[in-house]
């Protein structure tokens, strides 16, 4: 019980920007994860992709030192995602689902 206690002290001394930061680089490194199977799993990919996106873009502002990297590091796993799906990665979902949502990574490109 007291192992508990001084983890409830330690994550409640943490920012909470830096809690934050911490699930969306585990969410990058399962879409990882998943992309790098043989076969790639696609739709578990696609799945944490979002969520981190989710979390990145939708904290716009509010993540500290690590927004910036978590931003690279969001368009980084799109961009490898697309690669992976277009070099022909297996996926159980049917073919018209979505890629990974690009907006943000397409109006950098269009800036």
């Amino acid at each position: 019980m007291a192992e508990i206690d001084q983890l409830r002290t330690q994550l409640l001394s943490t920012p909470p920007s830096v809690v934050v930061a911490n699930h969306a680089y585990g969410l990058f490194e399962l879409a990882a994860l998943h992309l790098s199977a043989r076969p790639p799993g696609l739709d578990a990919a696609r799945l944490a992709i979002d969520a981190m996106g989710a979390l990145v873009e939708g904290l716009t502002g509010r993540l500290g030192e690590a927004e910036h990297s978590l931003v690279q590091a969001l368009n980084q796993i799109r961009l490898a995602f697309v690669q992976i799906s277009s070099a022909g990665g297996s996926s159980d979902a049917e073919p018209e689902q979505e890629e990974p949502r690009m907006q943000s990574l397409r109006e950098d490109n269009e800036a």
